[in-house]
């Protein structure tokens, strides 16, 4: 209590404001009255960073002259970087600066790239002379690409910052001791999702239009001044909110564990667990993130072995935490490594969602995008579609599917984790394989034509971008609420950056996959699978079909092997989500703090740590 007041008191009179809020739990904060702003919030950030990637493929083209498999390699790369940073957002914000600074923070960075982007649009110099038709284009300086890496960068820092807190700061706000807060929490997953794919669907396409059709410079002014509204309305819901501070490095920790493991390596854990184990107690406010000791994963309970007396100081405490660590360190590492096979599978679920981003988006340039004899739809407008399937597919999924079942079997009937991610998957095969029959149709007729474009209409490529949006609808959000469920309160964060983590290396293994494509078809002096400004002289539709190969491999992984961990975890959940309601319960009662002892945490009376057999 006396580290919080301190803090408290260092801090600006804002964060006095919110830190204190996560001190006075009796405070009218959190719940739907916090959610309001974090998703008005969320809406206007999404807003605002999906005008950039949904459309920047076509910017790099038209603005910087880059062809095909170039002009991808830099938007996965971005990507990628974009969710790799959210590691060392989360390790921040566990650390450092908790929750509430790191999302503000991450948004500051945020609007200085999209300032910077802005001005690429807006000055002359900054981008290369336009082209003197199709084959006369001018390469970028590289001191024009520098500028604009630099402000993809800033982009890139900010959803570092973003990304891994969002949906653990609106998890923050839910008591999940409590069976409406659960309720609330598996809700908020999916309003989140939806709420801000509708704000898109308003807004991305009149922005969009602009950017192709009328100036890119409004069109990326529309989305920084949507920035500027979001943080705005972050810092006027600051007094709504539950800030929790941070608890420390959960990344240090787990390397700490993995050392300690290692150099007890030589130990055996006898069946009988007949072993002395390290196991502290906890802050009074800290008791309901208590972990229980689990049976997965024995290997790293040899971390918690106390192997002699002389490992604990005069107060009971680790003496080298490198050699020695509490059971509650091991059980995150262990929630972690838990994960970790539905983890790979909702990498390669990901990357058939990565092709509709980039190539999906050439592929809508070369062909007949005209509506009328006055209009043309601006091939962004094509990512829009995968957010219709998605949001028409939540709202039936919330609003009908799940109280109709209710009124059936008069139970809350959902479907499970692994069933939405198998449908995910299967989703993601049928969406390459469509998008490889369609290129195939495309690219015959413009040869047969002649013509750099087809005159087959774009609405030719909807069913590949309504799969991509099932594909996330299915799969990303029940792998999100996988993660963060799976994952205790203390590490939420950590489940947010995981999940951004897996978009970050599908967009790597995407850009490298096209690579080694690229450079094996192009031997002996053959035209290569992909690159190059157009794609009638590229084989795109073969390239799908090996992605839909991998998703296939894919589906043959998840429903024999890493299903298994999905269904574990869940049940392991809902049996810790119990005990945790029982600890809430016998917290309550005003019991003397010296006549009452917690069973599951091991807490004796006297506060020293307890030695658990």
């Amino acid at each position: 209590m006396a580290e919080m007041e301190d803090l408290v008191q260092s801090s600006s009179p804002l964060e006095q404001h919110i830190l204190s809020s996560s001190s006075h739990p009796t405070r009218n904060v959190g719940g739907w009255k916090a959610i309001r702003y974090i998703l008005g919030n969320e809406s206007f950030e999404k807003l605002a960073s999906m005008s950039l990637i949904a459309n920047m493929t076509v910017y790099l083209q038209n603005k910087y002259h880059m062809g095909g498999a170039s002009n991808v390699n830099v938007t996965t790369i971005w990507s990628g970087s974009s969710n790799i940073t959210s590691l060392l957002g989360a390790f921040l914000a566990d650390t450092y600066l908790g929750r509430f600074r790191t999302l503000l923070f991450g948004s500051i960075s945020s609007l200085l790239g999209m300032v910077a982007v802005t001005l690429t649009a807006a000055v002359p110099q900054l981008t290369p002379p336009k082209c003197e038709g199709e084959s006369h284009c001018l390469r970028p300086e590289k001191w024009q690409l520098g500028f604009l890496f630099v402000s993809l960068g800033f982009l890139s820092i900010g959803a570092g910052g973003i990304r891994p807190c969002n949906i653990a700061f609106g998890a923050d706000q839910f008591d999940t001791r409590t069976a409406k807060g659960r309720a609330n929490l598996e809700s908020f997953f999916n309003w989140w999702y939806f709420c801000f794919t509708i704000a898109l669907l308003v807004t991305l396409t009149g922005v969009i239009y602009i950017q192709t059709d009328v100036s890119w410079v409004i069109g990326f002014a529309i989305p920084t001044a949507c920035l500027c509204f979001s943080i705005s309305i972050f810092l006027i819901g600051h007094h709504t909110y539950i800030c929790k501070k941070p608890q420390g490095s959960i990344f240090a920790d787990m390397l700490k564990v993995i050392t300690a493991a290692y150099r007890k390596r030589q130990l055996t854990i006898a069946p009988d667990s007949q072993h002395s184990f390290y196991d502290p107690p906890m802050n009074d406010s800290d008791v309901h993130l208590k972990l229980s000791r689990t049976d997965r994963f024995k290997f790293l309970d040899k971390a918690a072995i106390i192997t002699e007396p002389s490992e604990l100081d005069a107060q009971g405490r680790s003496k080298n935490t490198w050699r020695l660590c509490s059971l509650q360190q091991v059980e995150q590492l262990k929630c972690l490594v838990a994960i970790v096979p539905v983890w790979l599978s909702g990498i390669a679920c990901f990357i058939p969602m990565d092709q509709q981003n980039a190539f999906g988006i050439l592929q809508a340039i070369q062909m007949s995008r005209s509506l009328g004899s006055h209009f043309k739809i601006p091939p962004g407008w094509m990512g829009l579609t995968s957010m219709i399937a998605l949001s028409i597919w939540i709202f039936i999924y919330e609003l009908i599917f799940i109280r109709q079942a209710k009124k059936l079997t008069g139970k809350d009937k959902r479907l499970t984790m692994p069933q939405r991610i198998k449908i995910g998957i299967v989703m993601s095969i049928l969406c390459m394989l469509v998008a490889a029959i369609v290129e195939k149709r495309r690219r015959e007729s413009a040869l047969k034509h002649g013509s750099f474009t087809s005159p087959i209409t774009i609405a030719l490529l909807l069913p590949q971008f309504v799969l991509s949006g099932l594909t996330e609808a299915f799969a990303a959000v029940a792998i999100m609420e996988f993660y963060t469920t799976q994952m205790p309160e203390s590490m939420r964060t950590v489940a947010g950056a995981v999940f951004f983590l897996s978009l970050s290396i599908a967009s790597y293994v995407s850009s490298l996959l096209i690579n080694i494509i690229r450079h094996v078809s192009g031997k002996n002096r053959k035209l290569p699978w992909l690159g190059g400004h157009d794609l009638n002289k590229n084989r795109l539709d073969y390239y799908y079909y090996i992605i839909a190969g991998l998703g296939a491999v894919n589906f043959i992984y998840f429903n024999f092997f890493a299903s298994r961990y999905a269904v574990n975890s869940s049940h392991g959940n809902e049996k810790r989500e119990v005990e945790l309601e029982e600890s809430s319960c016998c917290h309550s009662r005003n019991l003397p703090r010296d006549e009452t002892e917690d069973e599951e945490t091991g807490l004796e009376t006297h506060g020293r740590p307890t030695v658990t057999a």
